[in-house]
């Protein structure tokens, strides 16, 4: 399922890879050697004209290069700048950019991007739109990726003498980098989209989602607790590098995103875990067995009850009768 058809409202779009506006996406299917002419820069006329109004929805990658340019912990970070949304037809909660009073993104000027080297990836994407497909309860089938290119009618850089390919624009915006990083939480975000809105999501999970996706110091806190490495199989050379290296942490959340929500294997729950839970469960099935087996004892004894009361009634009544006859 494409992460693109949704239709943005009519005061509003969206940057590439998200909720894109289909009137401006052009039909042909693009490939890595698919050839882009476009240029943006301080001298065209829409210079900064597509930082608003719009929603840039923010990838764990985003957030945690963004934040790190302006040196902020996660948490100041979210409150300041960051609006909660949900990601496009799922349940998962996310957050985008919070667009300032006249709808644009609160860190662009007239001059341009004030947070450039470490924009969001949606950012280094446009005008180049990606789509990726992932079907529904294939862990390990990979996807289908393919480009496209958006052409709104106020954007001039499609009009400047500039031409190279889909694959060098990728490596002129940092995209690669950004792919990379997002790939393992695309992944799960496409996987859920798969399956529909008819699977909903407990409140504990989106929860835990929204905290592992958006704010890695508290997931760290979470990680690092006594009941987590009780729980589960984290080796030692993985914990201290999640004990210090936020992209290690990053990639973390992401495996322990995809075994809680799809039963991926890709963290162990340990053994003796593992067998306290099937003994729970037996447990758990003896006990409700034995609850069984007591009311089903208790129905049959409450059955013979009543058949005594029934036929001491019906005693009671012969004898009335013989006495009424006898009068």
């Amino acid at each position: 399922m494409s992460a693109t058809k949704k239709t943005a409202p009519a005061d509003t779009k969206t940057l590439p890879g998200f909720e894109t506006n289909p009137s401006h996406i052009l039909p042909q299917k693009l490939t890595l050697e698919s050839t882009l002419k476009f240029r943006c820069h301080p001298g065209v006329s829409c210079f900064t004209a597509c930082c608003g109004p719009v929603n840039i929805i923010l990838t764990p990658y985003d957030i945690l290069r963004i934040r790190r340019g302006l040196n902020l912990p996660a948490e100041e970070f979210l409150l300041r700048f960051t609006t909660p949304t949900y990601l496009e037809k799922t349940d998962l909660p996310g957050v985008k950019l919070h667009m300032d009073e006249n709808g644009r993104c609160p860190f662009v000027t007239p001059e341009g991007c004030t947070i450039y080297p470490y924009r969001p990836t949606t950012c280094r994407y446009y005008p180049v739109g990606m789509s990726y497909f992932h079907a529904a309860g294939s862990e390990g089938s990979g996807a289908e990726e393919f480009y496209f290119l958006v052409k709104e009618p106020h954007c001039k850089g499609h009009e400047e003498e500039h031409t190279q390919t889909i694959r060098e624009w990728r490596i002129d915006q940092g995209i690669d980098e950004s792919d990379e990083m997002n790939r393992d939480w695309m992944e799960i975000v496409m996987r859920r989209k798969s399956f529909g809105l008819q699977a909903t999501l407990s409140e504990p999970a989106k929860k835990m989602f929204f905290m592992a996706s958006t704010d890695l110091d508290k997931f760290r806190s979470f990680v690092l607790s006594a009941s987590f490495l009780d729980t589960y199989e984290v080796d030692e050379e993985t914990l201290a590098r999640i004990k210090e290296d936020d992209v290690a942490l990053m990639h973390f959340a992401n495996k322990y995103l995809a075994s809680s929500l799809f039963g991926t294997r890709t963290l162990k729950i340990k053994a003796e875990k593992v067998k306290e839970r099937a003994e729970r469960i037996k447990q758990d099935q003896a006990n409700a067995e034995k609850r069984a087996e007591e009311t089903y004892k208790e129905l049959l004894n409450d059955h013979e009850q009543l058949k005594k009361q029934v036929a001491e009634k019906k005693q009671r009544d012969l004898e009335r009768l013989k006495k009424a006859k006898k009068k």
